[in-house]
């Protein structure tokens, strides 16, 4: 089968061969052929070193697709079901899960030093433990999330990471009040989802900060109330806030200086949400004093910050309410031999997201 490959950490292009096969398959696994996947930033983010992953690997964590082989012992699927990846699948018994975090369940993880993939020159790795830039892929049953047959598989694949993570982080994690003033920093396919839900939960203003002109143009669209260059956020929390701050504040780069802006953004008791995923190496800096006197809310948000597969049926729910603007989300189309073409359109900020029709 086709996949795409990267060879070694670092490289920036991606290799589609045709020689692939999905390992793994047995009991307590399902084998799902890939119709959608979107590239999130977490894939370049993986492809670049930021986020540890072992190689060779297949990128890819944003998927959907059906079922087409279940192994012994898998219960409530079927041959045929239309399914969306969960890259975290919870375990159910981990303290985390019994704590209701079960986004922190670290079992998923776990299943990211196996490989998935394998071909004549030996194992590939799946991206997150999944590796969606591929025909097929075997993966644990708790990653086959069942999808109603009215959601198409690409709305699917965005459920499956950029919409629940932005949503979630609005939504569970900051908590958003009604009335409040939001600024999010970054805003491709996750920070958008983040805008719409600020808007959800009743904000009066949101301001999108983002250096690329069509992502401020496409955040009015989706919810921003203003949008606005990272030179002008400064001018921007002067006349909105009086210079005090904004009540929330969402980071959605993965960066420290991003990070610290964002800080120095929020008012003081205010809350800043860290969504952006960042190097092990890249540290925030923060002084005891301005920590204790600020009292400013730092709450990093995982995937969303609550239970996903709550949160997938809120997101679609909320699609089909026409409450929240997905298929807008999908400004790029490529076929899975124009992977280094989406690579390019995520790279420049041209793209929300960039769907891979596999």
């Amino acid at each position: 089968m086709r996949a795409a490959v990267l060879h070694e950490i670092g490289q920036d292009k991606l290799e589609v061969l045709d020689d692939v096969e999905a390992v793994g398959f047995g009991p307590g696994k399902v084998r799902i052929r890939v119709r959608a996947t979107g590239l999130c930033h977490s894939d370049v983010s993986a492809m670049s070193g930021v986020l540890p992953q072992p190689a060779p690997f297949v990128p890819g964590h944003e998927g959907a697709g059906d079922i087409v082989d279940i192994g012994d012992g898998v219960t409530g699927l079927s041959v045929g079901q239309r399914v969306l990846l969960c890259w975290l699948p919870a375990c159910g018994s981990c303290p985390a899960c019994k704590r209701g975090q079960t986004q922190l369940c670290l079992a998923g993880f776990m299943n990211a030093g196996t490989p998935n993939f394998k071909r004549p020159g030996g194992d590939l790795f799946g991206f997150a433990g999944t590796g969606t830039f591929a025909e097929e892929v075997v993966v644990d049953a708790g990653c086959a999330v069942p999808i109603p047959d009215d959601v198409p598989f690409d709305i699917a694949a965005l459920i499956g990471c950029g919409v629940t993570t932005g949503l979630g982080a609005a939504i569970n994690t900051a908590k958003v009040e009604a009335g409040s003033s939001v600024a999010v920093i970054g805003c491709g396919g996750v920070g958008i989802s983040a805008i719409q839900g600020a808007k959800l939960q009743g904000a009066a203003q949101i301001v999108a900060v983002d250096p690329v002109g069509s992502r401020r143009e496409a955040a009015l669209r989706f919810g921003a109330t203003e949008a606005v260059a990272p030179d002008a956020l400064a001018d921007a929390k002067q006349r909105i806030t009086g210079g005090e701050g904004f009540d929330y504040v969402f980071e959605v780069v993965g960066r420290s200086a991003t990070a610290r802006t964002a800080y120095e953004t929020t008012r003081r008791g205010g809350t800043l949400c860290v969504v952006g995923a960042g190097a092990l190496d890249d540290f925030l800096q923060l002084n005891m004093f301005e920590l204790f006197f600020d009292e400013k809310r730092i709450l990093p948000s995982m995937y969303g910050g609550g239970d996903v597969l709550r949160s997938y049926e809120r997101a679609i729910a909320l699609w089909r309410a026409g409450r929240i603007d997905l298929a807008s989300l999908i400004t790029h189309r490529v076929p899975l031999a124009g992977i280094n073409e989406a690579l390019e359109q995520m790279r420049t900020g041209v793209a929300l997201r960039t769907c891979i029709e596999i």
